[in-house]
């Protein structure tokens, strides 16, 4: 099969929609409300879906990787948002290395968890 793609946007859910919303522009991406429901999310050309919609199994079970060109100054951003206080079921993890890479982790305050890592060259 030949074709074009021009990009992927997963849908996510949200416990608390305006709560999520909220984090998501503290996270310094760009909102498109696409209705009372749903908006899109995007940084960089690449972008993803938040609906008000939650169901705990779909949730806990969601992972988002998005790679950085440099984990360890996203890191740092990361850490100066200071988004554990601000929402208190955010946790961020430190940058772990792996064989592949490094990353570091973000959950959400639903609970999804974003990867945040770089490749090895």
């Amino acid at each position: 099969m030949k074709h074009q793609a021009k990009s992927i946007r997963p849908f996510i859910g949200a416990k608390n929609f305006g709560l999520s919303r909220n984090f998501y522009l503290d996270l310094g991406f760009q909102e498109s409300i696409l209705g009372p429901d749903m908006s899109l999310f995007a940084t960089a050309g690449l972008g993803f879906y938040l609906q008000n919609f939650y169901a705990a199994d779909w949730i806990n079970n969601t992972m988002i990787f998005l790679e950085v060109e440099d984990v360890n100054y996203y890191w740092q951003e990361l850490q100066a948002l200071n988004l554990p206080a601000k929402y208190p079921t955010v946790r961020l993890t430190p940058i772990r290395e792996e064989l592949w890479g490094k990353e570091c982790f973000l959950h959400d305050p639903s609970g999804i968890l974003w990867h945040f890592g770089q490749f090895n060259k």
